[in-house]
């Protein structure tokens, strides 16, 4: 190649990288416009893991200490709102079988962001028999990451996804539910509650 046709080659490959830079100038605050808002969501707590400890207020007028509950299983599970249809499904299946969980050593929390006023009307109302826990400011549902961004018609939100976490007698999670379909699911963790028991 000549000098004089490798000093054009030069010319168009410096061009060539300016307008790059420039561009990438242009774009940068509509990248960073895009990246306003977005969701910091935690991973799931997964199997395996120790169960994050929280203290949390109960519909009784408690506090709640998770690892005050050593020594029993637990059956943490979040949901939405109280006084909701799929809520309420789950709420009263989960009373139902209250007396199968506390015969295999397990105990039951339910944990919303509803607040303790809340959670003392959806007990009364459907005669709940186990605690259900205010996360206000679903710091709880963070930690086991429970709290994120979801879909409805279109706009999207943050808020709980229905999930339920089985946790051993020492304090380690053996078992999650994403995601969860509420018919049927208290099944599904009283025959996980049962080969826990077996398998200690």
């Amino acid at each position: 190649m000549s000098s004089e046709g490798g000093r054009g080659w030069g010319l168009v490959r410096r061009s060539f990288l300016l307008c790059m830079a420039c561009l990438s100038v242009s774009l940068a605050p509509e990248l960073q416009a895009q990246n306003v808002g977005r969701p910091d969501m935690a991973d799931w707590i997964e199997p395996g893991r120790q169960a994050p400890d929280f203290v949390l207020p109960a519909d009784d007028g408690s506090k709640v200490k998770l690892s005050e509950l050593r020594g029993r299983a637990v059956v943490l599970y979040f949901y939405p709102r109280d006084n909701t249809p799929g809520c309420t499904r789950e709420a009263c299946a989960f009373r139902d079988r209250k007396a199968q969980i506390s015969k295999l050593g397990a105990v039951v929390l339910g944990i919303s962001p509803d607040p303790v006023e809340s959670h003392e009307k959806f007990r009364d109302k459907y005669k709940l028999n186990f605690p259900l826990l205010a996360d206000t400011e679903h710091k709880v549902a963070e930690k086991y990451g429970a709290w994120r961004e979801k879909v409805r018609f279109g706009k999207k939100s943050m808020g709980i996804q229905r999930s339920t976490f089985l946790i051993d007698a020492q304090g380690t999670v053996r078992k999650v539910w994403k995601n969860v379909k509420v018919d049927g699911h208290d099944a599904q963790v009283l025959e996980a509650l049962r080969r826990l028991d077996r398998d200690e």
